[in-house]
């Protein structure tokens, strides 16, 4: 039997009924990503994917085409 995961809210989530967040939880050795608004879709990455896209996402080094 699995144990159940505990999510924590994003500190940069909404305020108000906090329906508007983005949660993570750990998982072994992955970390899940979910939308509060859709709790049974969630991402699996690895800590290290996820460190990296963070970093990109903080340079601004993405561009929309």
């Amino acid at each position: 039997m699995s144990t159940p995961l505990t999510w924590q809210k994003s500190s940069f989530s909404g305020g108000g009924s906090g329906e508007d967040c983005v949660e993570l939880a750990t998982a072994d050795t992955a970390i899940r990503l979910r939308e509060s608004e859709h709790p049974t879709a969630f991402l699996t990455t690895s800590p290290t994917s996820l460190r990296a896209l963070l970093s990109t996402l903080k340079s601004g080094c993405l561009t929309s085409r």
